[in-house]
């Protein structure tokens, strides 16, 4: 009997063993986060005018088409991600369906924050159970009554508004180029130029980018033409 109660404690003391590592930190997390820095480096800026979403697109094997990278979520809101693409792509079908959902029952666009609000308790589920976490940290921007909003959800549900994130590969040294050459007056043509650089400085070399723009004058988020 008391051999069964030792076993009982031991068992309880370990019973998530994974959770957390001996600093207080998610494991899991973590992994999902280091899996997210090896993801195509990926850049969002706005100012009070528009927000801006750019992604590189990594080079595939041949005969191979590389994997789409920037998404109309509603009509409103675009968004972009970096890490697993399987898990991007899953996350992006999750928010499209919320979005959809609230235009079902409210008979009105869904607000940028609530969106975000609605990832971030999605991701954070996967934090409480047994789950692998979703490897992908996501940039929504869109336009809503309040104005131009730029977000950035990671693995955790975490989640930050802003004027500049870069996320991915080498994003240190990205948010780097943008933190010193940011300006709220800056032109969408400006901004395009500043996030292409920040990912060839990122890489190392002239990438090849997907850019998605919304601004206060058509409040449409589309995709740019890449030259």
């Amino acid at each position: 009997m008391a051999e069964s109660s030792s076993s009982s404690v031991g068992l309880g003391n370990n019973r998530y063993p994974y959770f957390y590592g001996p600093e207080g930190r998610l494991v899991l997390v973590d992994s999902a986060l280091e899996a997210v820095n090896r993801g195509s480096t990926t850049i969002g800026i706005k100012t009070a005018n528009f927000a801006l979403l750019s992604s590189h697109i990594k080079p595939t094997k041949p005969l191979v088409e590389p994997a789409e990278k920037i998404f109309t979520i509603d009509g409103h809101i675009g968004a972009t991600g970096s890490g697993y693409i399987g898990d991007i792509l899953q996350l992006i079908d999750e928010i499209q369906l919320a979005a959809q959902k609230h235009r079902l029952s409210y008979e009105s666009p869904i607000d940028v924050n609530s969106l975000a609000k609605h990832l971030s308790s999605y991701l954070h589920n996967y934090t409480i159970y047994a789950v692998r976490p979703q490897a992908a940290s996501i940039l929504i921007g869109g336009i809503d009554q309040t104005g131009v909003q730029l977000y950035q959800i990671d693995p955790s549900g975490t989640f930050f508004r802003g004027a500049g994130f870069a996320i991915g590969q080498y994003s240190d040294t990205a948010l780097d180029v943008i933190q010193k050459e940011y300006t709220a007056d800056m032109s969408t043509q400006q901004a395009i130029q500043l996030s292409n650089k920040a990912i060839e400085k990122a890489v190392g070399e002239r990438p090849l980018v997907e850019t998605g723009l919304i601004t206060t004058k058509d409040a449409s988020f589309r995709k740019l033409v890449n030259n």
